[in-house]
């Protein structure tokens, strides 16, 4: 089986700064997955920069090899820190450990947690209509199940 730790370091010798690794996955067949963003996005060039970079210090003379490169996509969950940080002031959806969906900006995110202003009509106290009432939560990492950003068009 082909070690995830030298694909790993093939791959962030092609990296620009502000590229980053989402994931990387090689099964025991030899199936190699590898999913990499940016701050600004990632091209089919960078994939194929990255792909040439692997096949090219691979030999399947030794190990044969299935190759995917590609860009972590909209509508996949975040898979890490960086993901979060670039997507700050974007609209995402988080569904809760609990099972509870929120929907809202990304307002900021630290070490452990991100903070999700969300908008919602309620009815308020005293009020006859229901009015639009916003609300910042603060939300562990560990609580959330997936977050992803939300695409309307």
């Amino acid at each position: 089986m082909i070690d995830k730790s030298k694909i790993i370091t093939l791959i962030e010798e092609k990296l620009t700064e502000d590229q980053f690794i989402v994931e990387v996955e090689v099964s025991p067949a030899n199936q190699i997955s590898v999913l990499i963003d940016s701050d600004k996005g990632i091209s089919i060039d960078d994939c194929i920069t990255i792909s040439r970079q692997i096949e090219g210090n691979l030999d399947r003379e030794e190990e044969d090899f299935e190759l995917q490169v590609s860009s972590a996509g909209l509508g996949l969950p975040f898979k890490v820190f960086r993901q979060y940080v670039k997507n700050t002031g974007r609209e995402i959806e988080v569904v809760l450990k609990d099972g509870q969906k929120l929907e809202g900006i990304l307002k900021s995110v630290q070490e452990t947690s991100f903070e999700l202003e969300t908008s919602k009509k309620e009815k308020v106290e005293g009020k006859k209509k229901k009015e639009l009432v916003t609300r910042v939560h603060t939300i562990a990492f560990d609580d959330a199940k997936t977050v992803k950003n939300i695409i309307k068009f």
